[in-house]
């Protein structure tokens, strides 16, 4: 199906003609992503975002009944990332490693609650090697074997393998025979290397995440993928980022959704810098972000907004600007929170509903293959969510 594009609804000449494609079917180069970054037509971008959107998925908006675990903040880069306020060091305040009653304590709500999914991630610690999260794995899947586990980042799974002298295929292995189910897409920050140098110095770069995922792929562990934006990056950086990801899909077809995480400049060293230059996100650029992924990443069918990051309202608002799916109801999320975000830790289903349904969308629960396993307007037109 092709999208619906109405040229009358853009504003900025020098996008008609990335109209035009988006309306064949065309795919966009790297210049036109550049261009769709820069515009000044937000409104018109969105037109093109939603019209995409629609053609793929309808109106039908999915998200997933999800618990957040983290189950250390024992990093060795804590003084390395400086856009990090989560990380500690072994003997810091604050730091944290759980025993596996703690993790199963906290995953008890999903014993007699609605959650369908484990999202687990944390620090790089030394001392939560492999066995660590393979008996953890055993252990959710045997108190809660009807919750997915989808957990550790590219830059976990090297962890692993680099503290355990084993392969990325051999750690993924063996999580995988544990009861890891899928693995989401943290950790890539931004590709380039000067921008890594600059925010994330030491951390996994951005070919070996890359690669990660690739051999998550070849072992059937399908993954979600990220981009943090809003600090130091530039346009091109982005459009660079965004490359590297859509050619995997092409290689791989193993990546479910794109996820663009805001920056948050609050509680981390990076933050400090870049308040002092009046540099900040900024819901014009949210929006941009997500519509310039569903238009670029043509090889993708889901684009999530993570409504942690940038506020329920907005999420709202990005419905209409190329999202299919939203973070879900969430417990207690850490990781975001540590650096700012001051946004609910978890929302009840029937906010997440009202969201979608004023947005005029059809709300719909998923699987963690974004399978859709349950309607809530039996009236209205249904989209499997595939």
């Amino acid at each position: 199906m092709k999208p619906a594009v109405d040229v009358d609804r853009i504003r900025d000449a020098s996008l008609l003609p990335i109209a035009e494609k988006v309306a064949q079917g065309t795919r966009l180069d790297t210049a036109d992503a550049l261009a769709l970054f820069r515009t000044p037509d937000l409104l018109g971008l969105g037109h093109l975002a939603d019209a995409v959107n629609q053609a793929k998925n309808g109106r039908v908006v999915t998200f997933a009944a999800n618990q957040h675990i983290n189950p250390t903040n024992i990093c060795v880069l804590r003084k390395t990332c400086v856009f990090c306020g989560y990380a500690r060091l072994p003997k810091e305040d604050g730091a944290y490693r759980y025993t596996l009653d703690q993790v199963l304590a906290e995953a008890e709500p999903a014993r007699t609650g609605l959650t369908r999914e484990f999202h687990i991630v944390g620090g790089l610690d030394m001392q939560a090697g492999l066995e660590y999260y393979t008996t953890m794995f055993r252990a959710l899947k045997r108190e809660f074997p009807h919750v997915h586990i989808k957990a550790l980042t590219a830059v976990e799974i090297a962890h692993l393998a680099r503290i355990e002298k084993l392969s990325w295929k051999e750690v993924l292995t063996a999580l995988r025979e544990a009861g890891l189910d899928t693995m989401p897409g943290g950790g890539a920050e931004t590709f380039s290397a000067a921008v890594r140098e600059q925010i994330a110095d030491r951390k996994l770069g951005g070919a070996d995440y890359i690669a990660v995922h690739r051999a998550a792929h070849e072992l059937g562990i399908r993954s979600n993928c990220t981009m943090l934006y809003g600090h130091v990056e530039t346009m091109e950086d982005r459009v660079a980022h965004l490359s590297m990801l859509r050619d995997l899909q092409d290689e791989t077809g193993g990546y479910l959704a794109f996820i663009p995480l805001a920056y948050h400049p609050d509680d981390n060293e990076l933050g400090k810098r870049l308040q002092r230059e009046g540099r900040a996100t900024t819901g014009f650029d949210d929006l941009r972000v997500l519509a310039v992924g569903r238009l670029f990443l043509d090889n993708f069918r889901h684009i999530k907004s993570h409504w942690i990051m940038v506020t329920p309202f907005l999420s709202q608002v990005a419905l209409a600007f190329g999202v299919n799916d939203m973070e879900g109801t969430v417990v207690r999320e850490k990781v975001y929170h540590a650096v700012g975000a001051t946004t609910p830790q978890g929302l009840p289903l029937a906010e997440i509903l009202k969201l979608i349904r004023g947005a005029q969308r059809i709300p719909a629960e998923r699987d963690a293959f974004y399978q859709v396993i349950r309607h809530f307007d039996d009236d209205l037109p249904r989209v499997a969510a595939d």
